[in-house]
């Protein structure tokens, strides 16, 4: 027997092509929200360096009621980085509504979580949103999503899939590319009809996969999952076990259970198969646990995680510096938030190394690992990165290296720039496709370290214009070295007060970092040479008065505008000798020996 009166679906695609913005949608248009209640766009992106970015990191739960059936939405990233988010969610879904750009059509995030979903053997709902762009190309683009399918080796009853044709951000959904409508109820009711409702196995066992972990101050760590079978109950009592730990075995008190209701969780005294729920009360609980009844403690399987493909070290401050403006500074504190960090994200690895000061800290691109630097930094940590390095693997005892599929949409001007680059990177390019709209997409297979340091140099290449994604695609035979980067640091041997006359005359070599009053010690880079030579200057350096002053020699300087970096520039920029620091209120470029005359002897002695 079904549960007709719930459906369970995730929102995926790549990223920018309109997931939140969609939720938004329904939820406005279910009536959750009063008629003059004041409602932020993209309301579920909650997080600061979520609504900052115009990315969502972690996925999200809610819920809208349409003709009187529930519908659980989960809302899922659409960064590669993030990929290990939408895999675990998938598992509590009985269906996907995949949403395309009627412009770019399907992109490389877009083909990796249709594959994760046809793994599942999920059923599919195609929205072709922005269909109300001026370039919209509705038609073609179901085409191409056709042809995914057919590449992604999909059944024939996946073919038979209905397709929706959306403006997320003017609120309409329409069957018809021809006629589009004036609300979202299209959309609606095409899941209610087309995916599955769950099974209604309410007289069975408890069962429970966890799926996501959420933590709150006031009750502590809340697992979120959907309940396979059995009815589940405030403060009942449940047995705690995992499918990949034999010894995992835990005798539990659940205290509260919520349901999902638009934007919030609202306690129930019970909540039947099929729902998606929240509980509380276990603090040891973490994602792939299985909470089961006393009766029949059978634990569910977890989906598999990707493995990380890059890695940092964190470390403690040692910077002259150091604990001038952080809260959390010793290794103890940041072995602990990373540790934390872990009980939330699957995709992480956290490793001690030789140093107790140290941490290897492994994800799967540079931006999963800045966000959770920025995290840390704005929770008041202090602490020190290392350059990212890719994570290589043995193969029948030879060395193999992570490899991207990389797609690039430029304009037509800038293709001979990027073929060029990527090829000093070891870039192959497998596909190029014809121009549309003045546009042209590269499509190239790399090794992941011959993206690190190249997303800044592309969007220089491109006039800010480009648009580069990148997802992980397999391991391969170690290709080789690759050029470094040309330009090299200019670094102060000097500890002091940064001045205009000492900037001045550090300018003429390269570009600057600093501003005049920033304080800056021995060994910090303050800018970048294009020679490829390393400097030393002073920028400290104040003008020297004289009793006899020559005519102009008080003219105003000129300072040209400096280099403002942001994190992820920074470890596009940093050599395996250069470290970042980072502080609650700022990013510092270093070398790893500060001392000129050390630095001197250790590269000698090398």
């Amino acid at each position: 027997m079904k549960r007709l009166d719930v459906r369970n679906i995730a929102i995926i695609a790549h990223v920018d092509h309109g997931k939140t913005t969609l939720v938004d949608s329904l939820l406005r248009q279910s009536g959750i929200f009063r008629k003059n209640q004041e409602v932020k766009d993209r309301v579920m992106d909650s997080n600061d360096i979520e609504r900052e970015r115009g990315i969502t990191i972690l996925s999200k739960n809610t819920a809208v009621m349409h003709n009187g059936v529930k519908i659980n939405i989960i809302d899922t990233p659409g960064h590669a980085d993030f990929g290990g988010e939408v895999e675990r969610v998938l598992k509590m879904v009985q269906g996907v509504v995949l949403l395309v750009d009627a412009f770019e059509g399907p992109m490389p995030q877009t083909k990796f979580v249709l594959k994760k979903s046809f793994e599942l053997n999920l059923p599919v709902i195609v929205c072709i949103n922005k269909v109300d762009r001026p370039e919209a190309r509705p038609k073609e683009v179901v085409d191409e999503v056709l042809d995914l399918f057919i590449e992604l080796g999909a059944d024939e009853d996946v073919l038979e899939s209905p397709f929706i044709f959306a403006s997320a951000k003017q609120g309409f959904a329409s069957l018809d590319p021809e006629d589009l409508g004036n609300n979202m109820d299209p959309l609606f009711n095409t899941i209610i009809d087309y995916i599955e409702p769950p099974e209604n196995r309410d007289d069975e066992p408890f069962q429970m996969l966890v799926s996501t972990i959420d933590y709150s101050d006031y009750v502590g760590r809340i697992g979120i999952g959907r309940i396979e079978r059995g009815i589940l109950k405030e403060n009942e009592t449940a047995i705690l076990v995992n499918a990949n730990d034999e010894n995992r075995h835990i005798k539990v008190k659940i205290s509260n259970v919520y349901e999902f209701e638009g934007l919030d969780r609202v306690e129930v005294e019970e909540a039947h198969s099929g729902s998606i729920v929240a509980i509380t009360g276990i603090e040891d609980i973490n994602i792939g646990d299985t909470i089961a009844s006393t009766d029949a403690p059978e634990p569910l399987d977890f989906v598999k995680i990707s493995e990380p493909t890059i890695s940092m070290n964190f470390s403690v401050n040692d910077s002259p510096f150091a604990g001038k403006e952080g809260k959390f500074l010793t290794s103890r504190q940041i072995r602990a938030r990373l540790f934390k960090e872990l009980q939330t994200d699957v995709s992480l690895r956290v490793e001690e190394t030789d140093s107790t000061d140290s941490f290897k800290v492994s994800g799967r691109g540079e931006l999963h690992l800045s966000v959770l630097i920025e995290n840390m930094r704005r929770e008041g940590f202090e602490f020190q990165v290392s350059k990212p390095q890719v994570l290589f693997k043995e193969i029948d005892g030879k060395k193999h290296e992570p490899m991207e599929i990389v797609t690039v949409d430029v304009s037509q001007d800038y293709v001979g720039s990027v073929i060029e680059k990527l090829g000093r990177r070891k870039g192959e390019l497998s596909v190029m496709e014809e121009p549309k709209g003045g546009y042209q997409r590269l499509i190239f297979k790399i090794p992941a370290r011959g993206l690190i340091g190249y997303r800044s140099e592309f969007l220089t290449d491109t006039k800010g214009e480009g648009i580069l994604n990148s997802s992980f695609d397999s391991y391969e035979p170690f290709k080789g070295e690759i050029p470094r980067r040309a330009f090299a640091s200019i670094v102060s041997f000097d500890t002091g007060v940064a001045t205009s006359y000492g900037l001045a005359n550090a300018q003429d070599r390269g570009t600057l970092f600093v501003t005049p009053g920033m304080e800056v010690y021995e060994g910090q880079i303050v800018g970048e040479s294009p020679k490829g030579v390393e400097l030393e200057v002073s920028v400290t350096r104040a003008k020297k008065q004289s009793n006899v002053r020559a005519s102009g020699s008080d003219d105003a300087i000129k300072l040209s505008p400096v280099h403002e970096m942001s994190l992820e520039e920074a470890l596009e920029f940093i050599e395996d000798d250069e470290l970042i620091e980072v502080t609650p209120s700022t990013f510092r470029v270093r070398k790893r020996i500060l001392n000129s005359q050390a630095r001197y002897k250790s590269k000698k002695n090398k």
